[in-house]
């Protein structure tokens, strides 16, 4: 029985160092790690040491991406990425994504791709990192927007964030 006390303590004593959004760290699985390596390539940052938020919202949803530690050069690398994706987006180009998930098909780009006239993408600098705001007053666009961060939150296993009554 002191074993197993033992073990239980320290499982606890390794729980309470895991940081705040470690759920999406703390799976194991091939297809995760993979997914947080092609990431690291695509973004230039240790997916392990930085947080992703896909939060969706009436008007569309933002993307954020910032570091967990210190890393002034990882803020840079990150706010350089954001800033591409803005520009790609605009453009209709979800390839990094593609790149990141490992596959070509992914919910929403289609619908985002042929309503960037009515989806505006804004780039704006976080404290250890940046976002992308995707704002839409056309239902259909918003409705892919949706698609595409619920993927996202469930690709990147991150906190599953919508508006009341969506997603």
């Amino acid at each position: 029985m002191n074993r197993i006390a033992a073990l239980a303590a320290t499982i606890v004593a390794i729980a309470l160092t895991i940081p705040r959004r470690a759920p999406a760290q703390q799976r194991g699985d091939s297809a995760f790690r993979e997914l947080q390596e092609r990431g690291k390539r695509v973004m230039g940052v240790d997916q392990y040491t930085s947080s992703h938020v896909f939060e969706s919202l009436p008007d569309g949803g933002r993307i954020e991406l910032q570091r967990d530690v210190d890393d002034s050069l990882g803020i840079r690398v990150i706010r350089a990425h954001m800033q591409d994706v803005t520009a790609r987006f605009m453009a209709g180009d979800f390839s990094l994504s593609a790149e990141v998930h490992g596959t070509h098909v992914i919910p929403g780009t289609e619908m985002m791709r042929s309503s960037r006239a009515v989806i505006r993408y804004v780039y704006r600098a976080l404290p250890k990192g940046g976002e992308v705001r995707l704002t839409s007053s056309d239902g259909a666009a918003v409705k892919a927007i949706h698609e595409f961060l619920a993927f996202q939150r469930s690709d990147h296993r991150t906190e599953h964030k919508h508006p009341q009554g969506n997603g």
